[in-house]
């Protein structure tokens, strides 16, 4: 079992891993001490746990987003829909639609 020192807001913090991911660790570690050190650079005086617990909530908030984008893309949705759509629009979209098609099935016949 592989050890680590990583340095996070200031603070030390001796991790176990798995062997072979001592490296992986540690890029993970100085991902959360640069939130750690963001949310300093805002201001305002935070005890270590303040500090990892916003860390935290920012990593796991860029998750989410992550995730959801992940889902749209695997769903075929490219970037964020409309709440709601135009009916003039998806009108005259419909009409535009219909003519290509008649376009097209006109060069498809000899």
């Amino acid at each position: 079992m592989g050890q680590v020192t990583v340095r996070i807001g200031g603070y030390t913090h001796p991790v176990s891993c798995e062997d072979g991911q001592e490296g992986h660790l540690i890029a993970l570690a100085a991902e959360v001490d640069r939130r750690v050190s963001s949310i300093r650079a805002m201001g305002g005086q935070f005890g270590e746990s303040r500090q990892l617990l916003l860390a935290s909530l920012l990593l796991a908030d860029e998750l989410h987003d992550l995730r959801v984008e992940l889902s749209h893309a695997r769903a075929g949705i490219l970037g964020t829909m409309p709440a709601a759509v135009d009916p003039q629009l998806a009108e005259r979209l419909g009409r535009i639609a219909e003519k290509i098609e008649g376009i097209a099935a006109g060069l498809e016949q000899p």
